[in-house]
């Protein structure tokens, strides 16, 4: 829950600046938040948690 919460923040924060900074439009980013809703609520979703989980957790592993 809590990597979940990060990511949306951090997606968030980055949606705002691209949208500030003229890289993408209001409209298009729109779409991409409505996008990312719906997908949310299909059968790819439990996938698509699962492959954030485990990139997640292999940055994690990783040791400097």
């Amino acid at each position: 829950m809590a990597i979940s919460l990060s990511v949306v923040l951090l997606l968030a924060i980055i949606l705002v600046v691209m949208v500030r900074g003229g890289s993408i439009k209001a409209g298009p980013a729109i779409v991409a938040v409505l996008f990312g809703f719906f997908l949310a609520s299909t059968g790819m979703a439990p996938s698509i948690n699962r492959f954030m989980n485990s990139v997640a957790d292999m940055i994690n592993s990783i040791t400097f």
